[in-house]
């Protein structure tokens, strides 16, 4: 006679049956991939590649708009919008002279009055200037976010593990980085380093945004050293590196993921308020930070849809993410049933 043996579910198991019986986490979820997806198609430039392409005249509004007739005939001459000259300017006759020997050598080319989303002040689809932007913003989130969680998880394991000295230091610093309010050392730092670009984005917020994974991941460690599982293995020789990260990390790595999802939806937000304040991304390199920075001269002329995309496309992915974070960790929450 033979019984069969009945495994429970593990952690994982139990959370993934959790988030899959909640519909509005299993729909953030869907959203959440969609971008990650669209990331991956901008990044291999199946998607949005040509995005800086001057495929319409300056500032063409969106199709449900529609174009006025004065748009249309510059779009069939193929001329832009221009100014009207300034009678002041000593150089509006030569301004206008290399203007119409530009013209001559290169003739014009008819371009699209409206797009699906408009154009901005280039000509640039805002469609996918969006995408492409959507591109620096996520990786900025992701990338920051695994690193901040990576420092914070080293410097609890140490801290929870240890104790003593290596505790009281590393309080220390803890208590130094949460005494100044978060965006004031966020410009801190961007200040010291006087560069612009993604990895100096990326080294700004992950090196400013460890605390919180620090805080959370010393007290699980300092509740599971004394665990049995911990002793056990002490007792048979395993060195403490193994025992903080062999033993004591897998049991505790759900605490670290519920932090990135939760840091990536902050990171993103952030990478947006230093590329508004002219901290984030360098010329030439687009982000939703950088078209909402962009889209605050639009607005006064009343052009309004590079901002109306780049707000959208955020706040849905930050609401998504949100939501989706919520959802994993109530369903990592070993206190539910």
């Amino acid at each position: 006679m033979t019984t069969s043996t009945m495994q429970s579910p593990g952690l994982w198991a139990l959370a993934w049956r959790r988030l899959r019986a909640d519909r509005v986490a299993m729909g953030a979820l869907a959203v959440v991939a969609a971008f990650l997806l669209m990331l991956l198609l901008s990044f291999a430039g199946l998607v949005a590649g040509d995005w800086e392409d001057e495929v319409a005249v300056n500032y063409a509004p969106p199709a449900f708009i529609g174009a006025d007739a004065g748009t249309r005939a510059l779009a069939a001459a193929g001329l832009p919008r221009e100014t009207p000259p300034n009678a002041f300017d000593p150089l509006a006759a030569e301004l206008a002279i290399l203007k119409a020997q530009v013209r001559a050598s290169h003739p014009p080319v008819a371009k699209a009055t409206t797009l699906p989303f408009g154009a901005d002040k280039w000509g640039h689809d805002v469609v996918k200037k969006t995408i492409k932007g959507g591109e620096t913003s996520i990786v900025v989130g992701l990338v920051a976010a695994f690193v901040a969680v990576a420092l914070g998880t080293l410097f609890g394991a140490l801290s929870g593990f240890y104790g003593g000295l290596v505790d009281d230091l590393f309080n220390w610093f803890y208590s130094i980085f949460t005494s100044i309010p978060s965006i004031l050392m966020i410009l801190t730092v961007a200040a010291v380093l006087q560069q612009k670009g993604v990895t100096t984005i990326v080294l700004i917020l992950g090196l400013t945004g460890w605390t919180g994974p620090y805080r959370l991941m010393r007290a699980e460690y300092i509740k599971h050293k004394a665990r049995e599982y911990v002793m056990a293995a002490d007792a048979i020789g395993a060195s403490s590196w193994r025992r903080m990260f062999g033993h004591i990390l897998p049991n505790v790595s759900h605490v670290a993921l519920v932090q990135m999802s939760i840091l990536v939806v902050g990171f993103i937000k952030a990478e947006v308020i230093l590329s508004f304040l002219g901290f984030g991304v360098p010329v030439g390199v687009v982000s939703w930070g950088s078209m909402l920075n962009e889209a605050q001269n639009e607005l006064i002329l009343g052009k309004w849809w590079q901002l109306a995309a780049a707000a959208s496309a955020m706040a849905l992915l930050v609401t998504a993410f949100s939501l989706f974070a919520d959802a994993l960790r109530d369903a990592l929450d070993p206190k539910l049933k």
